[in-house]
């Protein structure tokens, strides 16, 4: 069964179960430059394998950029 989230602001369906680490993945991204928010809440890279998306979840995953 497929939930409903709202990724980067475009709502989009994925398997109920999915972790943030999962998601990522799915998305050809690499974590280790990635912040990842959820319903506002910033996800430690730590907790990705354990975060599970729920139903309704607004998903910001903004790229890190080095510079000064």
């Amino acid at each position: 069964m497929d939930i409903q989230v709202t990724i980067n602001g475009e709502q989009q369906s994925v398997p109920q179960g999915t972790t943030v680490a999962e998601l990522l993945r799915a998305l050809g991204k690499e974590p280790r430059y990635l912040a990842v928010e959820r319903n506002l809440e910033l996800i430690p890279r730590s907790r990705h394998a354990e975060c599970v998306l729920l139903s309704q979840d607004e998903i910001e995953i903004v790229t890190l950029v080095g510079g000064g």
